[in-house]
């Protein structure tokens, strides 16, 4: 497949993210509804934290069977991926909470705004997307035009899910998101998928991988730390459970393709 062809791909599996943007300008749905569509997000990315971390470890997994079957493999370079993996999920929890310490200073201690929630759920799915661009670019590079169609299309199917996730804060807040701001958003979460189908076209690693997929691991466990914070105060638990069931399914569903794609 031509370089062109998979730059486009790329830019097609990360565009996607804008399907689920615009329900963040909903005008003050009722408190159920906005209870189901937090609750949805956190399935979401619960999905996502599991996918990202066991995409990060496996390339290590490889590493350490090579290592027991004495095929080879560096005991050396399996500890630096285990170190960075570990590192960077610490970093991208840790950055995240330092940011939010900082940027509520002087202020009682509550989540943040929705606002700086949205942006912080669109830089964890953006890191995790890069991922997702490496190995989209990787496979079309090598000539798997059959498997990088495919991850195309479950990366598609993924990220318009993931749009959904990133405007959950901002359902029913005071001031409606701008469609300028949608865009930015879509930009910082979506972007990173075609930014990364070109690094993958050049030049990939497992060691590159398993960075930013820790460092997106651990900012997406922040985020529902905080989305937990939310969902806990409803008044509405059962709607809760049932949104985060279907935040799941959305997300187990979706990656089926992806699945088949690497059988």
């Amino acid at each position: 497949m031509s370089f062109i062809k998979t730059v486009v791909l790329g830019f097609i599996a990360g565009a996607t993210i804008v399907a689920g943007l615009p329900i963040g300008r909903l005008r003050a749905p009722a408190e159920r509804v906005r209870s189901l569509l937090n609750a949805v997000a956190i399935g979401v990315l619960l999905f996502l934290v599991v996918d990202v971390f066991s995409n990060a470890y496996a390339p290590i997994k490889d590493q350490l069977q090579s290592l027991h079957d004495h095929r080879g493999g560096s005991v050396a370079t399996t500890i630096t991926d285990v170190a960075l993996l570990l590192g960077g999920a610490a970093v991208g929890l840790l950055s995240l909470a330092l940011y939010q310490r900082w940027s509520r200073r002087g202020r009682s201690a509550v989540p943040s705004t929705p606002t700086s929630m949205s942006l912080m759920i669109a830089s964890g799915i953006g890191l995790h997307n890069f991922g997702e661009g490496l190995a989209i670019g990787t496979a079309s590079h090598l000539g798997a035009i059959g498997l990088s169609t495919v991850l195309v299309i479950g990366f598609a199917l993924h990220n318009a899910t993931e749009g959904f996730g990133i405007v959950s804060p901002l359902v029913g807040a005071t001031n409606r998101p701008s469609w300028a701001y949608l865009g930015l958003v879509a930009l910082i979460g979506g972007g990173p998928t075609t930014v990364g189908t070109l690094v993958g076209w050049w030049w990939s690693s497992p060691t590159l991988g398993i960075v930013f997929l820790s460092l997106a691991g651990g900012s997406i466990i922040f985020v529902i730390s905080q989305l937990l914070y939310v969902a806990g105060r409803s008044k509405h638990q059962t709607t809760v459970f049932v949104g985060i069931t279907i935040g799941l399914l959305a997300g187990f569903l979706t990656d089926i393709v992806v699945a088949i794609a690497g059988g």
